[in-house]
């Protein structure tokens, strides 16, 4: 077969272009990429064996080979893992990820320093060979097949793929260096690079015609703690998770008895890009008495620790153990418990300990833990203690449930929140405003999960979750702070005069409200809207229908506050000759005031133009 020219996908070009220039100041880091997939490659084919054992038979030792052509300025890392046939290659080192791609480029800013972490996050290793080669070669046999092929590339744009001669199975990537960076051909610069990133990994790693390991080659896991470094750590997250960033948090730990393991995970610094992928795939490799299982079998950790690197190692599993026996094995059901009580126990400690420090990690994963919240039963209590959310009282601050619970005013039986998309747009929501007047903490979510376990926890320390936007305020109880007044606080219109006003209102806006009815949350605002308390919450409504899982919004009740100066000058006019024709257009304007303040769209935004036109000229003409 002729050699055939493939163009790489759009976003891949790009990317090579960051890569070669946002990560120069480390160009090294491209070697430990490169021995780092070829040590993937050896762990994916040793547990194949394990079924088909003929695949090692003429070769059952793995290593990983350094070579060097200095006369050729190349550098060749080889492997005599699983290796690639023609469409493992194109599919690996053409395309990125094959989902999200557009999404991951869109990120990326043009600053080295941020750019460098999301191509960490994404996994784009490979890529790095670009820092210091102006051409890559990648010859490749797939285990138990017959024929190799050639990926070679400069990284301008195209790549090219053809039939090639090796003779046995395994993976070469030919770095072929620039004139500047001949530093990579000198043997002891190797020495210290491969001591200094891959010291961990688990496989032999040798120079060409060197007897030597440059590895320690032993699985970091099975060390004791103390053996272990906090450099060493730090490299093999970055090994293991094919990361740039250093870990937040480390967890080592083995755990002796009836069920015999050890578990070496990482929290990361920064957010994994795939973290929202519909997928919720996690990261936690899988061995089995040191030999590797697989790293995709979803029982191993939860959903909501998916943002988890590492690996957990079981002495009590058959080596040969089986995807279906792995979906019923009662072994790994019960070091998925342990392991999600070790985490949380730890992560626990860094919030009451280290609470600036955890504050960044809810930041980047706190709306994964509380999906957690609402699937987990069993560590509902354990993860709302971890939890911390905003609110109206706590500016930047992030607050535990515990704390907001100790701060409720006397008389206030409720935890209160509202939830939206921005919490500069909460802030604002006229819902607030009769809380934030009785000194009132409201909470502020803004995750889309907050929608439903907020539902599924129902109430905390005994006090009920309500939603300000849902049902009566119920307010009466809890006075005004001193010096807080509604606005036009004093006589409001008489009870019969706001009565004919609501029912002007019910009676022009008909079924485009579900009721109308005087609020005790509102003091400066003239109206808002609420969902009746047997409707969902309004932002619950608004995405459901964003995602087509509901057709139609519900008609939502139309609050008024009577001592408002709007709302009484109308209340008063309300009882006047032929009031209905006069105050239509001021009804339909009020709704579509209360919409806008919701961030709703207005049903008919040219009859709003109309009727806030014709009300401007009346006023500017001084006339009612």
């Amino acid at each position: 077969m002729a050699e055939e020219t493939l163009t790489f996908q759009a976003e891949v070009s790009r990317l090579l272009h960051i890569v070669a220039n946002s990560l120069y100041s480390e160009k090294e880091i491209f070697l430990r990429e490169l021995v780092s997939n070829a040590s993937d490659a050896c762990d994916r084919l040793r547990y194949l064996v394990l079924t088909d054992p003929k695949l090692t038979e003429d070769d059952p030792e793995f290593r990983i080979t350094l070579s060097i052509d200095k006369k050729g300025r190349s550098l060749t890392i080889a492997d005599n893992g699983i290796g690639m046939d023609r469409e493992d290659l194109v599919e690996n080192l053409g395309t990125i990820a094959r989902s999200g791609t557009q999404a991951f480029v869109d990120q990326l800013t043009g600053d080295s320093s941020k750019d460098v972490a999301l191509i960490g996050q994404f996994g784009v290793g490979f890529y790095s060979a670009f820092i210091v080669g102006d051409r890559v070669d990648v010859t490749s046999r797939k285990a138990g097949g017959e024929q190799a092929w050639t990926w070679a590339s400069d990284g301008s744009g195209k790549f090219s793929i053809a039939e090639a001669e090796r003779d046995s199975r395994g993976t070469s990537v030919t770095v072929h260096l620039k004139k500047s960076e001949r530093e990579f051909l000198e043997p002891d610069r190797l020495r210290h690079i491969v001591k200094t990133y891959s010291d961990h990994i688990p496989i032999p790693i040798r120079l060409d015609g060197e007897d030597d390991k440059l590895n320690a080659a032993a699985a970091l896991w099975t060390l004791p703690r103390k053996d272990v470094s906090k450099s060493q750590y730090k490299e093999f997250y970055h090994h293991v998770g094919h990361a740039f960033d250093d870990p937040w948090l480390t967890i080592h730990a083995r755990a002796e008895g009836k069920i015999e393991y050890t578990l070496l995970l990482f929290v990361p610094s920064v957010r994994p890009f795939d973290l929202f992928h519909p997928e919720r795939r996690h990261r936690v490799k899988l061995y089995v008495k040191r030999v590797f299982i697989t790293d995709d079998y979803e029982g191993l950790v939860p959903p909501y620790l998916r943002f988890l690197r590492g690996v957990i190692d079981s002495e009590d599993l058959l080596l040969n153990v089986s995807r279906e026996l792995l979906q019923t094995s009662p072994v790994l059901t019960r070091i998925k418990s342990a392991v999600i009580r070790r985490v949380l126990t730890e992560l626990k400690k860094k919030a009451e300990k280290e609470p600036e420090e955890f504050a960044k990690f809810w930041e980047n994963f706190g709306a994964v833990i509380k999906e957690g919240i609402y699937e987990d039963p069993d560590q509902r209590e354990n993860l709302l203690k971890i939890a911390r959310l905003r609110s109206t009282a706590s500016g930047d601050e992030l607050i535990s449930l515990d704390n907001y619970v100790e701060r409720m005013k006397d008389g206030q039986e409720a935890i209160y929140y509202i939830s939206g998309e921005s919490l500069e747009g909460l802030r604002r929501s006229p819902q607030l405003e009769g809380f934030v007047a009785r000194g009132v903490e409201v909470l502020l979510l803004t995750d889309a999960v907050d929608e439903f376990w907020v539902p599924a926890v129902q109430q905390y320390a005994d006090k009920s979750f309500t939603s300000v936007t849902q049902g009566a305020a119920d307010l009466d109880k809890l006075p005004l702070q001193d010096g807080d007044a509604a606005e036009g606080d004093g006589e409001g219109p008489s009870d019969s005069q706001t009565a004919t006003l609501i029912a002007l209102l019910k009676q022009t806006l008909g079924d485009a409200v579900k009721d109308v009815r005087t609020s005790e949350r509102l003091t400066d605002s003239a109206v808002c809207l609420v969902a009746d308390e047997h409707d969902l919450d309004m932002h619950l409504a608004r995405m459901l229908k964003q995602q087509g899982q509901l057709s139609e919004l519900a008609p939502r009740v139309l609050e008024i506050n009577p001592k408002h100066g709007l709302i009484k000058s109308l209340a008063q006019r309300a009882t006047e000759k032929g009031a209905s024709d006069a105050l239509e257009d001021a009804a339909h304007l009020l709704l579509d005031q209360a919409r806008i303040a919701e961030g709703e769209p207005l049903p008919d935004s040219a009859a709003f133009s109309r009727r806030l036109a014709d009300a401007m000229m009346k006023s500017i003409a001084g006339t009612t």
